[in-house]
């Protein structure tokens, strides 16, 4: 799309501050930078949303907020957790309204494998629930929440891996589709043997992010994606996002040596 951006995702492993990522993705030609929330709780220099937004002035750049997914679980079935990870991803919403940023992309919970089948069943219930409490809140500080396709995990059932499973959640939700979208992310899709295009014809406009990244199908690697070209052409997306374990290797997705910032917090691993 032609009025789509494109840019990258920041990770804790980056070492770099927000400004100088954000100094880097335009030095690279892209105007687009997602923040996973707790990674930037990781980092010592974090600016607040407000200050995000300043940057994101400055640098023109547009901004999506990923909530977080580490020590979090929206399908628990201890009502406590469930409620504890429901309240993190309206943090997450509300910084994302006050830095100006146009999504909020979200994950579908879990539960093991080898529990029983009863505690399954609730996980999922309870995912579902989660997930119309925070398109609920998304709706009320006007900021879209766009639940993801995971990939399959052999120790954990994930609710959203295939097309048919994550329309079954979204459609759970009764809550505006500009309110609720989807997050189509080709690498998970590769890795579990969906072609994405199979997403684009399930959820059309209703993709409103795109996660860029490749793999040789084994496993959610998170490789350079130099062919990302087609997909941007052909998802309705309203942006698109690297997501790399490298600056440099953002830098290979465009085909540039463009070199990366160079911090103290970086890490050469």
């Amino acid at each position: 799309m032609s009025d789509a951006r494109l840019g990258a995702a920041m990770d804790i492993r980056f070492g770099a501050t927000v400004e100088e990522f954000m100094r880097y993705v335009t030095e690279l030609g892209l105007d687009h930078v997602e923040f996973k929330r707790e990674y930037l709780a990781g980092h010592p220099n974090t600016p607040n949303p407000e200050q995000v937004r300043k940057l994101a002035d400055t640098y023109d750049v547009s901004v999506t907020y990923h909530a977080p997914f580490r020590d979090w679980n929206p399908a628990s079935y201890d009502e406590t957790v469930r409620q504890d990870s429901v309240e993190r991803v309206k943090r997450t919403l509300d910084d994302a309204a006050a830095a100006g940023a146009t999504g909020v992309v979200v994950h579908g919970g879990a539960v093991p494998r080898r529990y029983p089948e009863w505690v399954r069943d609730d996980a999922r219930e309870s995912a579902v629930r989660s997930l119309a409490e925070c398109a609920e809140y998304a709706q009320l500080v006007g900021v879209p929440l766009c639940i993801e396709n995971q990939p399959i995990d052999e120790q954990k059932r994930r609710y959203t891996t295939s097309p048919t499973a994550l329309a079954e959640m979204v459609d759970t939700v009764d809550v505006p589709p500009q309110y609720l979208g989807v997050t189509l992310d080709v690498g998970h899709a590769k890795v579990n043997d969906h072609d994405w295009r199979a997403f684009v014809d399930e959820f059309g406009s209703r993709i409103r992010v795109c996660h860029l990244h490749d793999n040789d199908g084994t496993a959610d690697q998170h490789n350079a994606f130099p062919g990302y070209e087609s997909v941007v052409e052909s998802v309705p997306a309203d942006c698109f996002v690297f997501e790399m374990k490298s600056v440099a290797d953002i830098a290979a997705c465009l085909g540039t040596d463009t070199k990366p910032p160079k911090t103290e917090l970086s890490t050469s691993d």
